[in-house]
């Protein structure tokens, strides 16, 4: 009889996606990411960080400053467009787990990647100007969306286990 206790397909990708986001050193928001084509295989992964070859003890962590170039936010490449960028294959039909909705930047990028789902976790920002333009350019283009709702609430990864 086979184990019923394993997780969905959805579930795996996601926890791709969150465990992904483990490598972002940004102290406020870790977000990762997961391209999956149609044969659920793995083309794309990402989190959010600054840019290859600019340190991250030489560019600001903030969220606010004074002047925005003292802030985060002009230099960090978000999970989206890290997978994307990361990715190996064409993305045409592909789908891309987030733990967090897509802002409208990375919106962009996804649709012109030809990536054609976005299933995500959390939609906190739903009400930001950012995620509004989101949602209207994935409906114009034909990208669904959808929210996961996980059986499983916490996976745990025990090392120890295989030690």
């Amino acid at each position: 009889m086979k184990r019923q206790e394993y997780i969905s397909w959805d579930e795996y990708f996601m926890g791709i996606a969150l465990l992904s986001s483990k490598r972002s050193k940004d102290p406020n928001t870790q977000v990762g990411a997961c391209i999956v084509n149609s044969l659920n295989k793995i083309v794309g992964i990402g989190y959010n960080g600054f840019p290859i070859g600019c340190s991250d003890d030489d560019l600001p962590w903030e969220r606010s400053a004074d002047e925005p170039n003292l802030t985060k936010y002009p230099y960090v490449v978000h999970a989206e467009a890290n997978a994307i960028l990361n990715s190996t294959k064409d993305l045409h039909g592909a789908r891309i787990y987030v733990d967090l909705f897509p802002c409208n930047e990375c919106a962009k990028l996804i649709i012109q990647s030809g990536i054609k789902e976005v299933v995500f976790l959390s939609d906190k920002y739903k009400d930001t100007d950012s995620v509004k333009a989101s949602r209207k350019m994935f409906k114009l283009s034909g990208v669904k969306e959808r929210q996961l709702t996980v059986r499983n609430k916490k996976i745990i990864l025990d090392y120890n286990k295989v030690l």
